[in-house]
């Protein structure tokens, strides 16, 4: 598998598959290059797909300093796979841990951005709920230090937004596991501390996503609680940003349905490269209700 070297140093790997206008995956927590396959077979067949695994997550590097594991660095790391791969721009397209690294790309590397695909983003972005998200981070890095990474990834996949999964698709579901499981325990843990635990709450970067003018899609699950509301945020802050809610979904969107992701995606895509993507028009958060005062 072809490697990407970041400025500090860290391999990261990749692969590619299709031709065309170019579209980058960055993965969840939870999940790898793999958890896109849907997605690699499905816009492969017309544009040029690149799915990397995040440092910290073999055959990628692992890191033994958690100083080496940030937010910024995730965002960094999405365009040092581009230089690899010889890209000036591409849609980026990220879920949960990656839907926040795709949203900081767009803050720190916004030129480079065709359009970005925010999936599945929010959860600890709630101010009042600061120290249960820190609590939560704390308590993943002891399960996965005391008890190993399948224990952890039988557990971990039955969060209150994980079950929909379960349900919807059990053989996916095994699959996601057993790639879970498979994750290294060091790397999993420090990007817990490095990345998850540390990361700006949405609700401090509103200024930022009000600036930002890259085309923008927010997706979510309407099951998945932690993000409906920061989903509402960013679709109420980024003035290109529009918002999907996909129905009886949680949080792994694109492996529970992927159809219908790849539908709300590709229709995306393809309004972006056609000049068709809009702007908020500023009297859409006019004061009034009605316009009539």
């Amino acid at each position: 598998m072809p490697h990407a070297t970041t400025d500090d140093g860290v391999n990261l790997a990749y692969e590619e598959a299709g031709h065309g206008t170019p579209v980058v995956f960055v993965h969840e927590f939870a999940g790898d290059l793999r958890s896109w396959e849907p997605q690699l077979r499905h816009f492969a067949r017309r544009y040029r797909c690149v799915a990397f695994n995040a440092r910290g997550y073999p055959p990628s590097d692992v890191p033994d300093d958690p100083a080496a594991y940030s937010q910024s660095r995730a965002a960094d790391d999405i365009a040092a796979i581009m230089d690899a791969v010889g890209l000036s721009t591409a849609h980026i397209v990220g879920l949960s841990m990656g839907g926040f690294a795709t949203l900081h790309f767009g803050f720190r590397h916004a030129a480079r951005a065709r359009s970005l695909t925010v999936a599945g983003c929010g959860y600890g972005a709630d101010p009042a709920k600061r120290e249960s998200f820190v609590a939560e981070c704390d308590a993943i890095v002891a399960f996965i230090r005391q008890h190993g990474m399948p224990a952890f990834a039988e557990r971990y996949a039955v969060g209150p937004s994980r079950v929909q999964f379960q349900g919807r698709d059990p053989r996916g579901f095994a699959e996601f596991i057993r790639h879970l499981a498979e994750h290294s325990p060091l790397g999993s843990i420090n990007t817990q501390l490095g990345v998850q635990q540390r990361r700006p709450s949405l609700y401090d970067l509103t200024d930022r996503m009000a600036a930002l003018a890259v085309p923008t899609l927010v997706v979510t699950g309407d099951e998945d609680w932690p993000c409906l509301l920061p989903g509402l945020l960013m679709k109420q802050t980024i003035p290109t940003a529009a918002l999907s809610v996909m129905p009886n979904c949680g949080h792994a969107i694109n492996l529970e349905d992927p159809d219908g992701f790849n539908r709300i995606v590709g229709d995306f895509l393809a309004q972006v490269d056609a000049g068709r993507w809009p702007s908020r028009d500023p009297r859409a958060l006019g004061a009034s209700q009605t316009g009539m005062r």
